[in-house]
């Protein structure tokens, strides 16, 4: 198989999971509202990804990670975050203080959005790999999750009590600091961890610097 047939064919595995986990959770989330509000960055990544295939494609690493983010958050949809079943079987199971698949989506706003933001910094020319690029990333990962945090903020506002389960604070002040902590460490984590395989893929590829 040709790496161009092997690159469709994951391209189309990937789209293809998506699309059977949009379908799955869409099915009777326990508020529709709040699954709407989860998913729609994952819809609106689909979009952008489909809107610049024919002229840009990520590597198999970062779409790969794209499409286990989108999972994540459609997941949190149709549970709600604060009440992901496996995620309440480990906080009984454990005594845990709270159900932490938020902080997991929270983790995974910082480690995805950084290696799509090292790719596409990489890849246009901004910079090149080193300090300045471990360091911008973080800064947009660290936007990202205000950004984020805006948003909910908003949502809260105008529309009330209807956005609790959007929210899914569980009752901690400190809640939006230690989201926008998590996103700090998932883009550390990721970039620490994933650097010199994303660096090999880009070079395969032959799109480092365009």
């Amino acid at each position: 198989m040709s790496p161009r047939a092997a690159s469709r064919g994951l391209h189309l595995a990937l789209l293809g999971g998506c699309a059977l986990v949009f379908v799955a959770t869409g099915w009777s989330p326990k508020d529709r509202f709040t699954w709407l509000l989860e998913v729609a960055p994952a819809i609106l990544a689909a979009v952008l990804i489909a809107a610049c295939y024919p002229r840009w494609r990520f590597t198999p690493l970062v779409l790969t990670l794209i499409a286990i983010h989108a999972v994540i958050l459609m997941v949190g949809g149709k549970y709600t975050y604060a009440e992901v079943p496996a995620f309440n079987w480990l906080r009984d199971e454990f005594g845990l203080a709270r159900n932490y698949y938020d902080r997991v989506g929270h983790f995974a706003q910082g480690f995805v959005p950084a290696m799509v933001a090292r790719e596409i910094l990489l890849r246009r020319g901004v910079l090149a790999p080193g300090r300045w690029l471990f360091f911008l990333v973080t800064c947009v990962c660290l936007a990202i999750s205000a950004g984020y945090e805006f948003i909910e903020w908003w949502v809260a506002v105008a529309t009330g009590e209807a956005a609790e389960a959007f929210l899914g604070t569980q009752g901690d002040v400190w809640d939006t600091q230690w989201d926008m902590f998590l996103a700090l460490v998932g883009a550390l984590v990721a970039q620490a961890a994933l650097s010199r395989a994303h660096d090999r893929q880009l070079g395969a590829s032959g799109s480092a610097g365009r």
